[in-house]
C-alpha cells in the first residue's frame, strides 16, 4: 500500500517556475516506478512525465520535454517534478502516480498506476 501527497501547486505567470513535490508513504516507494499526469478542465488526463524505481531512466510528453524535469530522492520517499517556462496550456491539476511497472513502454497509460494522489493545481496566467 503507497499513499500519495503532492504539493507546490500555485498561479504562475507564464514563462515563470514551479516545482512540484509528490510524498509517498511505505519503505517500499524505491521499488516503485512513479509518474506524473495532469488533467485539465473538460479533458482526459494525460501523461506528463515518469521515472523508474533507480531514477536511471525518465521519461517525458512531447508537449513538456525540455521544460519539465522529473526526478527522485528515495531516501526521502519523495519525487519531484520541476516545470520551466510555463505555458497557459499547462494549467491543469497535477497528479502524481506510483506502481511497479516493468515495461518503461506502460509508464505512459494512466490505468497501469494503481496508486494516486490527491492532485495538486497548477494555474499559468498569460
Amino acid at each position: 500500500q503507497v499513499q500519495l501527497v503532492e504539493s507546490g501547486g500555485g498561479l504562475v505567470q507564464a514563462g515563470g517556475s514551479l516545482i512540484l513535490s509528490c510524498a509517498a508513504s511505505g519503505r517500499t516507494f524505491s521499488s516503485y516506478a512513479m509518474g506524473w499526469f495532469r488533467q485539465a478542465p473538460g479533458k482526459e488526463r494525460e501523461f506528463v512525465a515518469a521515472i523508474s524505481w533507480s531514477g536511471g531512466n525518465t521519461y517525458y510528453a512531447h508537449s513538456v520535454k525540455g521544460r519539465f524535469t522529473i526526478s527522485r530522492d528515495n531516501a526521502k520517499n519523495t519525487v519531484y517534478l520541476q516545470m520551466n517556462s510555463l505555458k497557459p496550456e499547462d494549467t491543469a491539476i497535477y497528479y502524481c502516480a506510483a506502481d511497479r511497472i516493468k515495461d518503461y513502454s506502460d509508464y505512459a497509460d494512466p490505468f497501469e498506476y494503481e496508486y494516486w494522489g490527491q492532485g495538486t493545481q497548477v494555474t499559468v496566467s498569460s
